[in-house]
C-alpha cells in the first residue's frame, strides 16, 4: 500500500492507495507547533480507524506548501512505517515540463495537481484548485505547465470582510435564489458564490485565448463543489486530484 500526504495551509490530506485504489480519504488540522511524534501518533491512530496497519505501507510521497511541517512529517512517516517517503520537489521526476521563469519557486501542490491533470485529459488544461487560496495553473498541449494565477481564497476573503466590515456577520455558503437579494447575509452570499463564479469563467476565457485554444477544467479543493455549478464553463470536479497526482510521482520516481 502507499501513503499520500497533501500538506496544505488549512488541513493535510491523507490517503492510502492498495496499487491504484484509494482505500480511503482522511483529513487533520496543520499546526506547525505539533512535533514528528505528534503527527506520528495520529497518523497511526487514523490507519487504524480505516483499518490499515502500518507494516502495510510499502511506500509514501508527500507534497507541502508549509516548509515548517515537512520535515517533521518526513520524519514521522519513516518512523512509522520504515519507508523514506517521495517529498515533491524542484529534483523531483514529474511526467510534466514547468515551463516558468522560476520552475524551483512553483508550489509542490500545483505541480502535484497539473501530473495529475495530465493523466486526465488529452489536451490544454486548466486546473483549478479552491483552498485556502484560489488558484488556476495552465498546461498546455505538451503537457508544459505554462503559469497560472493566484487569487485570496473564498474564506480568506469572507474573513476579511467580516472582520473589517462591523456590520456584516458571518456567513454560511449556500447559494441564493437571486443575484440580487434583499438582504444582507443572501447579499453577502450571493457576492461570494456568484462573483467566485464569475471570476473563475473570465479568468479560464482569458487563459484560453492566451493559449489560443479552448481547455478542459479540473477543479478540486474543499471550497469548489459549491461554487462551480454556478460556473457557465464546463467544470469536472475531482476531490482527490492531488492524491492521484502524488500517486503517480511516487510511481514514476520509485521506477526511475
Amino acid at each position: 500500500m502507499i501513503l499520500a500526504l497533501d500538506i496544505g495551509n488549512t488541513n493535510i490530506t491523507i490517503g492510502v492507495y492498495r496499487e491504484d485504489e484509494l482505500l480511503f480519504v482522511s483529513r487533520m488540522a496543520t499546526d506547525c507547533s505539533r512535533m514528528e511524534d505528534q503527527y506520528a501518533i495520529e497518523l497511526r491512530d487514523i490507519l487504524e480507524i480505516y483499518g490499515v496497519s502500518v507494516h502495510e505501507i510499502k511506500g509514501a510521497a508527500i507534497s507541502s506548501v508549509v516548509p515548517p511541517l515537512t520535515t517533521h512529517m518526513m520524519r514521522a512517516v519513516k518512523r512509522l512505517t520504515g519507508v523514506e517517503p517521495v517529498c515533491v520537489g524542484p529534483n523531483t521526476k514529474t511526467s510534466i515540463r514547468i515551463d516558468v521563469r522560476q520552475p524551483e519557486m512553483v508550489g509542490a501542490d500545483l505541480v502535484v495537481g497539473c501530473v495529475a491533470a495530465a493523466e486526465m485529459f488529452h489536451g490544454p488544461t486548466i486546473i483549478l484548485d479552491m483552498g485556502t487560496a484560489t488558484t488556476l495553473v495552465m498546461l498546455d498541449r505538451e503537457k508544459n505547465m505554462r503559469g497560472g494565477c493566484i487569487i485570496p481564497g473564498v474564506g480568506i476573503s469572507m474573513d476579511a470582510l467580516t472582520r473589517r466590515a462591523a456590520q456584516l456577520p458571518s456567513i454560511s455558503l449556500e447559494a441564493p435564489e437571486h443575484v440580487a437579494c434583499d438582504n444582507t447575509v443572501d447579499c453577502m452570499r450571493s457576492g461570494i458564490i456568484y462573483g467566485t463564479a464569475c471570476m473563475i469563467d473570465g479568468l479560464v476565457e482569458r487563459m484560453e485565448e492566451e493559449i489560443g485554444e479552448k481547455c478542459h477544467v479540473v477543479a478540486t479543493g474543499g471550497l469548489c463543489r459549491e461554487i462551480i455549478q454556478h460556473c457557465d464553463h464546463s467544470i469536472h470536479f475531482c476531490d482527490t486530484l492531488l492524491l492521484d497526482g502524488l500517486l503517480k510521482i511516487y510511481k514514476d520516481n520509485v521506477s526511475a
